[in-house]
C-alpha cells in the first residue's frame, strides 16, 4: 500500500486499522441485534481483529513521523485514525443493525 502513495503518511497501517474497526463494529451490531452470540464476538473480535489491526505499529509510525520532522503527518495520522476508526465502528454497528433488525 505504501509503495503506491508518494507520501510519508502510513496508509497501510491506517487502512488495516480502520478495516478492523469496521469488522468489530459489524460484530458488535450483530450481537446486539441477536444475529450472533457473545462468544462469536469474543472469538472474532479478539482473534481476527486483534491479529488484523496493528495499533503498536500505529504508535511506532506516529512516533517516527514526529522524530523525522513530519509532525503534521504525525498529528494527521493520530487524528484521522481515531476519527476514521470510530466512524468505521459506528458504521459497522449501523450496518449490522440495519441488516439484522
Amino acid at each position: 500500500m505504501q509503495s503506491r502513495h508518494d507520501s510519508v503518511f502510513p496508509w497501510g497501517t491506517f487502512v488495516v486499522n480502520v478495516t478492523g474497526c469496521l469488522i468489530l463494529g459489524l460484530l458488535t451490531g450483530a450481537v446486539s441485534a441477536g444475529a450472533a452470540g457473545p462468544h462469536v464476538q469474543l472469538l472474532l473480535g479478539t482473534g481476527l481483529c486483534g491479529a488484523l489491526t496493528t495499533y503498536s505499529t500505529f504508535s511506532y509510525e506516529t512516533l517516527r513521523l514526529t522524530e523525522t520532522g513530519a509532525g503534521l503527518y504525525a498529528a494527521a495520522n493520530a487524528a484521522a485514525s481515531v476519527v476514521a476508526g470510530l466512524g468505521a465502528a459506528f458504521a459497522g454497528v449501523w450496518m449490522s443493525q440495519a441488516l439484522w433488525s
